[in-house]
């Protein structure tokens, strides 16, 4: 069986005005992430790591900013679509594992939800996601509370054919 691993990085600053959208979960925090979707950094590392994976380019490529279709896109649905792509290609995500920055709001409350989320967008088990967070202990534009950050691997496999 063949098997591929990718990674993937995001980042979109915190501004007031918008919500703060995680991995699907809509958070109560005073910022959210500035994007052209929802600014929803994790999943969009989560996409760059499966689409590196298969060798697919990357999220820009699938799901440009320029297009007026993504304006305000919800990134769970891009990561579905996502997950069509790879499934068209002979693909399938063996597993995820997701590492958000962020010195606030406390994100641990929330994984249980984001961790159901993204199971059910890959339509994988739920010991095949995992997401955790660290804070950069205020250093950096993340530890001031700028911006928001996101790191991610994943791993696929190719299919059997039928």
């Amino acid at each position: 069986m063949t098997m591929r691993i990718g990674n993937g990085y995001d980042v979109h600053r915190l501004t007031e005005g918008r919500r703060l959208i995680l991995c699907g979960v809509d958070i109560p925090y005073e910022k959210g992430l500035l994007g052209h979707s929802d600014g929803d950094a994790p999943v969009h590392a989560i996409i760059d790591a499966l689409l590196g994976a298969a060798g697919m380019d990357d999220i820009g490529t699938h799901f440009p900013d320029t297009d007026p279709a993504y304006l305000g896109a919800d990134s769970m649905k891009l990561l579905e679509k996502t997950a069509d792509l790879l499934k068209a290609a002979g693909w399938r995500p063996v597993n995820i594992d997701a590492v958000i920055v962020a010195q606030r709001p406390k994100l641990s409350p929330y994984f249980g939800q984001m961790k159901e989320n993204l199971v059910r967008a890959l339509k994988i088990g739920p010991d095949q996601a995992n997401i955790k967070a660290k804070t950069e202990e205020t250093l950096g534009f993340t530890g001031q509370g700028q911006g928001i950050k996101a790191y991610a691997v994943a791993l696929i496999e190719r299919m059997e054919p039928n």
